[in-house]
């Protein structure tokens, strides 16, 4: 009959994103932060991506770069409510952070695991941009990139992300919202699209990591003080290169390095002249292989004069990060 979408029908049979959505959707939440306007004692929320429920009691999980220079947030929950959000966690290597707000008895997404995952698969990335209902885009994962162990790292701690590539559509309104399974399961973060049909997610592995270092106090519950710059970065791999430079002529001829895929602005690597599309390759005469190394700099210096590949040149420019109190 009209409007069935009962199993007995191809499009009961058949849609399975709509079931996915219906069950993963309701724990996705919109994150905004709060500016100050100069000259006034106002502050503006500004819309800044997605995140979501992982426990009933308001334990919510995005991107780093979501979260940004703010120890506080403003949540939009799918039922309208608002509330205030404070930062309790944050891995910027793998760009995680922990939100929490005060409420119970919440919808959450169960947490599935990347183990078994495999090219080919169906994936569903979930946001929860301003003002509309979720935005929902369906795709495969491509493939599993393991960044470090192609670049040969062999220390431990290098051994930088591994990330989940999917042609499903990450933008700003789904960052830092859920990458679904079709069991309704979230797999990863959806972190960042460095060009079309190449998107990236953090997966959910690290994530269980993170919320167990959580727990147990032995993630840094934030710092009391810590650096940053305001960009969302991406380790290169040859892989990720060639795909890059597939898309996209001008990108430089770099097989390794960090990829800006977005600066904030206002921020102090937007201060400096970095900008969107630019490749990393040396910070304070160090070469870097990947967002590590850009963090571990950031640790033991203020002032980071990194050298950048645009448009083959090599430029330099000094970056000073602000230091952001907790």
């Amino acid at each position: 009959g009209a409007g069935n979408t009962g199993g007995n029908t191809r499009r009961g049979a058949f849609n399975f994103v709509a079931d996915v959505v219906q069950v993963a959707g309701p724990a996705v939440v919109h994150i905004e932060r709060l500016v100050n306007v100069p000259f006034t004692r106002r502050a503006v929320a500004v819309s800044n991506g997605s995140g979501f429920l992982v426990e009933s009691n308001g334990l919510i999980i995005t991107n780093a770069h979501v979260v940004g220079n703010q120890s506080a947030l403003n949540v939009k929950l799918q039922d309208g409510r608002e509330f205030e959000g404070q930062v309790i966690g944050i891995d910027e290597a793998r760009d995680i952070a922990a939100v929490k707000i005060n409420c119970t008895g919440l919808p959450k997404i169960p947490l599935g695991t990347t183990r078994d995952l495999r090219p080919g698969e169906w994936v569903v990335a979930i946001g929860s941009p301003l003002a509309l209902k979720n935005t929902v885009t369906a795709g495969i994962v491509s493939n599993m990139c393991r960044a470090g162990k192609e670049l040969g790292l062999r220390d431990e701690e290098k051994r930088d992300m591994e990330y989940i590539q999917t042609d499903a559509t990450i933008n700003v309104g789904n960052s830092g919202g859920p990458l679904v399974n079709l069991d309704g399961e979230v797999i990863g973060i959806n972190s960042m699209m460095a060009s079309a049909g190449i998107g990236f997610a953090i997966p959910i592995d690290y994530v269980r990591d993170f919320l167990q270092q959580l727990e147990h106090g032995q993630q840094t519950r934030v710092q009391h003080t810590r650096r940053w710059i305001g960009v969302s970065m991406l380790s290169l791999t040859p892989e990720i290169s060639s795909h890059l430079r597939a898309r996209n002529p001008d990108f430089p001829d770099v097989t390794t390095g960090v990829y800006v895929h977005k600066v904030t602005p206002d921020s102090p690597s937007d201060i400096a002249g970095v900008q969107n599309g630019d490749v990393i390759i040396k910070i304070n005469g160090k070469q870097i292989n990947g967002v590590s190394d850009v963090l571990e700099t950031l640790k033991q210096n203020q002032v980071l004069n990194a050298s950048i590949c645009r448009r083959g040149r090599t430029i330099v420019v000094r970056i000073i990060a602000e230091e952001i109190v907790h």
